[in-house]
């Protein structure tokens, strides 16, 4: 199951809907199908899509968004759901509405669900609920031209919630249903929350070229579980091995940059096994530039990323777009009176342009720290005596 377009209504502390588009929007020309996942026919989707902003613009809050999306569709209850705190603010009268697009097995649907807030007249308490619900679906023989990809009308086939069912849960989606039926979902593997700090999140024997790679000097590393605490064995080339009964105990050997290395290059393997989801915030953190490009390398390489999975980051670091031929996969993420993200190919027309000299000179506007902040800034420095 393929994810074709996010679109969401009614979010906080959102200027406008956010829409993400996985879909390529720009003309795919024959050298680009190299770096793109064919879907059917003309649509293919990005194998990486960058979102990247100033400290505070909103990053964050996007990747969660579309973590909670992923999470719905894959029949977590709303309630359930780490990432739900992005509608925490809504109160019982307001609601937020996700539309949902994707692709599986010749078929294009469309989700759209509206989720509130119930209150509990007894003790005050409130929980998420799904308010209504439909599913569209469409052969893809059906489908002509992108623009009418997204295009369900009510001829459709359709599916709708009845919250009188007493078998569905009042915050499970109804594409448990066809989840069940068809036997898929979406797999992702989400690495948002070790933004701060840095474990190990994969057990198992750690391949030896991945190892050399993040840290020449370590021979081999296994981590197996062990009732309730977990097994490790660490080597380093000529000397004694070492065992350990905790994953905080690395951070005494281990880099943060090699465990950090390790979470994230295993779960490219785990999303390159499944066609799956890799989504990480901040993901230059802890690692130098060249880790970080041969990751995002390693998911436009169809020799490795066989299936199609798609790696979904977060980032400050603009030379990183650079990595990126196409402006279609990159968002531009600001924050002035809401938050914002706009795809750099409705703002950027030419792909030849170096898209880091673009986004430090501020010529998008509202991507580099504001120049009075930084007269505000350097005077208080000047002050201290």
């Amino acid at each position: 199951m393929k994810i074709l377009k996010i679109s969401i209504k009614g979010l906080p502390h959102f200027q406008y809907d956010l829409n993400i588009d996985f879909v390529a929007q720009q003309r795919v020309a024959d050298d680009d199908r190299e770096q793109l996942s064919n879907i059917f026919s003309n649509i293919y989707t990005n194998p990486a899509i960058s979102f990247i902003g100033i400290n505070a613009s909103g990053k964050t809050t996007i990747l969660k968004a579309i973590s909670f999306v992923i999470e719905l569709l894959n029949n977590k209850p709303v309630n359930n759901i780490s990432s739900n705190e992005i509608i925490d603010d809504i109160d019982s009268s307001q609601k937020v509405t996700f539309s949902v697009y994707f692709y599986h097995e010749g078929i294009v649907y469309k989700l759209k669900t509206n989720i509130g807030k119930k209150e509990n007249m007894t003790d005050g308490s409130t929980k998420f609920v799904i308010l209504d619900e439909t599913l569209w679906s469409k052969a893809v023989h059906r489908i002509k031209t992108k623009k009418s990809l997204y295009n369900f009308r009510d001829s459709d086939l359709k599916t709708e919630r009845n919250n009188n069912e007493e078998y569905l849960m009042e915050d499970v989606s109804i594409i448990v249903a066809l989840n069940k039926k068809q036997d898929a979902n979406f797999s992702l593997y989400d690495m948002s929350e070790f933004t701060d700090h840095n474990m190990l999140n994969v057990l198992g024997r750690y391949p030896k070229e991945l190892l050399t790679f993040l840290d020449p000097s370590i021979e081999y590393l296994v981590c197996r579980p062990n009732e309730k605490k977990v097994d490790i064995k660490l080597k380093f080339y000529g000397k004694n091995e070492i065992s350990l009964s905790s994953l905080l105990e690395l951070n005494k050997y281990l880099s943060s940059g090699t465990i950090k290395g390790l979470s994230i290059f295993m779960g490219a393997v785990f999303a390159f096994i499944e066609g799956g989801y890799l989504l990480v915030d901040e993901l230059e953190n802890h690692f130098n530039k060249e880790i970080v490009a041969t990751l995002i390398r390693f998911f436009m390489d169809k020799k490795i990323n066989k299936k199609g999975a798609t790696l979904i980051f977060s980032t400050h670091y603009s030379e990183l777009l650079d990595e990126f031929e196409r402006n279609d996969s990159i968002y531009i993420v600001r924050n002035r009176e809401g938050i914002t993200a706009d795809n750099l190919s409705n703002i950027l027309k030419r792909n030849d342009i170096k898209k880091s000299e673009i986004y430090d000179s501020d010529f998008l506007k509202g991507t580099v720290p504001a120049y009075e902040s930084y007269i505000a800034l350097k005077k208080a420095l000047i002050s201290i005596r």
